[in-house]
C-alpha cells in the first residue's frame, strides 16, 4: 500500500480503512494490525499537530517483507524533528510527576523491532519495522 492522505486528523478514517483492506490481502495477524493502527495513529498524528509547514499530504507506505511488516510516513516541506531524542517514558511514575508527552512515541517503539528518522532537505521520513506473523488459514479442501 503506498497511498498519500490529506494532512487532518479526519483522514485517520479513511487511512484505517487502507490498513483493514492491506491486512486482509496479506493475513497478517490481529497483533501486527493493531500495531500498524496504533503506530500511524501516534506517528500521522504527531505530523499533523506538530510538523511546522508541511504539504496538503502525508505519505504512507506499508510493505510486507518476508516476516517483516514496514511502515514508512513522509511529510514534506517540514522543519526537522528527530522524536528519537525524546527521553524514555517511565511508566512507573504517577502521572502527575511525568512530563506530557512522549507516550506514544514510546509505545510505537514498544510494540516495533526498529523505529527510525530521516530528515533530507525539508523531507521528514520515519520508518517503524515490526517481525510479525500470518493469521492461520484453515484447510477447506475437507
Amino acid at each position: 500500500m503506498k497511498r498519500e492522505f490529506e494532512r487532518t486528523i479526519e483522514a485517520l478514517d479513511e487511512i484505517f480503512r487502507s490498513v483493514d483492506e492491506f491486512t486482509a490481502e496479506e493475513a497478517i495477524d490481529d497483533d501486527g494490525a493493531f500495531a500498524v493502527k496504533l503506530a500511524i495513529e501516534e506517528l500521522f498524528t504527531n505530523m499533523v499537530r506538530h510538523n511546522t509547514g508541511g504539504r496538503d499530504h502525508i505519505a504512507i507506505r506499508l510493505e510486507r517483507e518476508g516476516d517483516r511488516l514496514v511502515l514508512n510516513l513522509t511529510d514534506f516541506d517540514v522543519e526537522s524533528f528527530d522524536a528519537s531524542d525524546i527521553g524514555a517514558v517511565d511508566v512507573r511514575r504517577p502521572l502527575s510527576e511525568r512530563e506530557v508527552g512522549g507516550l506514544g512515541v514510546h509505545l510505537v517503539r514498544k510494540l516495533f523491532d526498529e523505529l527510525s528518522y530521516q530528515y533530507i532537505d525539508g523531507t521528514l521520513c520515519v520508518t517503524a519495522v515490526k517481525h510479525i506473523g500470518r493469521k492461520d488459514v484453515q484447510d477447506t479442501t475437507g
